[in-house]
């Protein structure tokens, strides 16, 4: 969330923050809110310092014999308009907590200004989109031929946006997992973490899914337990209400599926596996010192596109701008894959710097080199998320006859395997 002190003394900079960005949060209502705060803890501080004068006054009185029945009635009303005040700051300060969970974070000033993601800025390719002498196929038609998934049978026992790999589809899936943690483990310097996949509503809060996006999650019924859209949340709650004792930063990488309500807008993307409520991915988390963060999100960013190099897939880099910036982000840049079936660009990692906005939800902090108590700042990138760069892959590999040419860097994954053939009797 956002300092309060900050809010109230740049106003105008919170205002244009806002509107770049889209909000329709009502920030007169918060600064109001807070002023009657204010001055409601002045006139409780009032009460206080008099009520403390009054009690000096009695004992003094008392020792001199005087009769201090009046002044004790006063005293006891000043209790009772206190207890009243008291009352009143708990309830002002929790309506205050509550609108702030709201306000989105302030986009650093580098990000782009514009509505919606055609205001977004190619920062750089890597890669040549493929050209094919035959027409590609789209990968739904791909895992069809060669025996990948079997999507009728997913949606008979779950619905329509859940996934079921089979054979050398799901070895596939495991491969890629596989071969993900151990680049960001051997060579990238993560530690590797299996979380939870059910967690609190204060760990989603500590991280900003709720209460915004409480619609887009799955919820145990009866049970204060979510199922996590992302292992970003375990993670980044690791160390909530802790303050960090090692040295920054601090990487951490892990595996999970992945389960939101909300896979996409209806009737776009809803064949095959682009859009889903349940997929895999791979996320990187980083705890690191706010005078280095956005050079951090730069490294970040290199070791998401590190998977994209040695899987040989061209992709994009792309600067989100402020209309389409994610609500807790301060700035963020998307990985897009190119799916020449799809005959379009998939996003597979959003890497974001969140500065001190989930730390200061979850409570996490750090001691800075003079000895003071400081926010950290976090930062997590997909490494990458599974369900596209598995299309990407397939799209991208496969040859006139069906068949898919799996790239070097899966052959050991795959137990030497280099070559995905279609099902015997299926064209």
């Amino acid at each position: 969330m956002l300092d309060m002190k900050l809010i109230r003394e740049q106003p105008d900079r919170v205002q244009t923050a806002l509107r770049n960005r889209g909000s329709d949060f009502d920030l007169d209502g918060l600064l109001e809110l807070d002023r009657r705060w204010r001055a409601t803890v002045t006139q409780l501080d009032s009460l206080k310092s008099q009520r403390n004068a009054r009690s000096k006054e009695i004992g003094l009185r008392k020792a001199r014999g005087e009769d201090t029945s009046a002044a004790q009635a006063e005293v006891r009303q000043l209790g009772e308009q206190i207890a009243a005040l008291e009352a009143q700051v708990r309830q002002l300060e929790e309506e205050r907590a509550q609108r702030l969970l709201w306000i989105p974070n302030i986009p650093h000033e580098s990000v782009p200004v514009g509505p919606n993601a055609t205001a977004n800025v190619v920062v750089r390719t890597w890669g040549e989109p493929r050209t094919f002498p035959f027409p590609p196929k789209p990968h739904w038609e791909l895992g069809e031929l060669l025996g990948l998934v079997d999507l009728p049978r997913a949606a008979q026992m779950s619905g329509s946006g859940f996934p079921l790999f089979r054979g050398t589809g799901a070895r596939l899936r495991r491969a890629l997992i596989r071969f993900m943690l151990d680049l960001h483990t051997r060579e990238h310097g993560y530690t590797e973490i299996s979380p939870p996949y059910l967690v609190t509503s204060a760990a989603m809060t500590g991280t900003g899914q709720l209460p915004r996006l409480a619609d887009d999650m799955y919820r145990v019924a009866n049970e204060d337990l979510y199922l996590i859209p992302t292992a970003e949340v375990p993670v980044t709650n690791l160390h909530r209400e802790e303050i960090l004792a090692g040295p920054l930063p601090l990487a951490y990488v892990a595996y999970s599926p992945c389960f939101r309500r909300e896979a996409g807008a209806a009737g776009r993307d809803t064949r095959g596996i682009i859009r889903v409520h349940q997929f895999d991915k791979v996320e990187l988390v980083r705890f690191v010192e706010p005078s280095r963060s956005y050079e951090e999100l730069e490294l970040l960013v290199t070791h998401a596109e590190a998977v994209l190099q040695r899987l040989g897939l061209p992709y994009r880099v792309v600067s989100l701008c402020t209309g389409d910036l994610g609500f807790a982000a301060a700035k963020c840049y998307d990985l897009e894959l190119w799916a020449p079936g799809h005959n379009g660009w998939l996003e597979v990692s959003s890497c974001s710097n969140f500065e001190d906005f989930q730390a200061r939800r979850a409570n996490i902090r750090y001691r800075t080199s003079d000895g003071r108590l400081g926010y950290v700042h976090t930062l997590n990138g997909s490494g990458v998320a599974l369900p596209r760069l598995w299309v990407a892959l397939l799209e991208n590999y496969q040859q006139a006859d069906g068949s898919v040419d799996l790239p070097e860097a899966l052959w050991p994954y795959m137990d030497g395997l280099q070559r995905l053939e279609p099902v015997p009797g299926r064209t």
